[in-house]
């Protein structure tokens, strides 16, 4: 058997070896060109996904500062709240001294006191004798008969209810007209 090369002359291997190297420079240009085609969309690819990575990481940061806040501005009023409530027992003896009659002076200072340092925290009183009985303001303890024009009113409060910063601490009890 004999080779193509060995019936070709001299001349005609030099023009197919040059022919054969000019065919494997052009595939090997278009293999690299395919490969960087290929390297610049996966680069494009990547950044894409990093890019897409950095923002949903800055959205959930974002989100966890709004939610530390919201949780420390609700800890702070709830730690006022507890305070407040625990001292309401203490405002509500210094009332029923006072209607009584049984408060010196120096007492009635240390009420007014403690009253406005509580108003100060942000605590208001219900009014509610005289008032239509609300369900969602105050706490039914009896119903007493009464003529038609009371009927649904509150005739008494026992004990007052208290908003704290415009939130419902401690509902009023009231007598209500039937």
């Amino acid at each position: 058997m004999t080779s193509n090369h060995e019936k070709l002359n001299p001349e005609e291997m030099d023009n197919s070896e040059d022919t054969l190297v000019e065919q494997n420079d052009t595939e090997t240009a278009e293999n690299t060109t395919e490969e960087a085609a290929e390297n610049n969309a996966g680069g494009a690819d990547e950044l894409a996904a990093m890019k897409d990575k950095y923002l949903r990481l800055l959205a959930e940061f974002e989100n966890f500062k709004r939610r530390s806040s919201k949780e420390r501005m609700d800890y702070i009023s709830g730690a006022s709240r507890e305070m407040i409530t625990a001292l309401l027992p203490i405002l509500d003896d210094f009332e029923r001294a006072d209607s009584a009659g049984a408060v010196n002076e120096g007492m009635q200072l240390i009420f007014h006191k403690l009253q406005t340092i509580m108003q100060q925290k942000g605590l208001k009183p219900m009014e509610s004798t005289g008032s239509a009985f609300d369900a969602d303001l105050h706490e039914a303890i009896t119903e007493v008969a009464m003529g038609e024009e009371m009927k649904g009113k509150v005739i008494d409060t026992v004990e007052k209810g208290y908003i704290l910063n415009d939130k419902i601490i401690r509902y009023a009890k009231v007598v209500v007209g039937a």
